[in-house]
């Protein structure tokens, strides 16, 4: 599995706090985007986020009319393993010992 630059940063902003929603509207279209901590949200592509689904890198919670993903398991540890170790929370960090 190669990640795009796009990906990467996905899911490094996950691992630091910010949050991938999927926006349903009732006329069926979808948007997606990362809320980060402060500023306002960004739009995600749908092949992005595909991708990262399709890996397991991410799941959500399957709700209407916003779902909001988490990652993983694995999602953490590459996100981890993309990331400043300083800058990752401590409820994050996998401990390899």
């Amino acid at each position: 599995m190669k990640l795009s630059k796009v990906q990467a940063k996905v899911l490094q902003a996950l691992i630091t706090g910010s949050t991938l929603k999927s926006h349903r509207y009732l006329d069926g279209e979808k948007v997606y985007k990362l809320h980060p901590l402060a500023g306002q949200p960004k739009p995600i592509e749908r092949k992005t986020v595909d991708f990262l689904k399709r890996y397991q890198l991410i799941d959500s919670n399957k709700k209407f009319p916003a779902a909001t993903y988490i990652l993983t398991e694995r999602g953490k540890a590459v996100a981890i393993s993309l990331t400043q170790p300083d800058s990752v929370p401590l409820s994050a960090r996998i401990d390899t010992d």
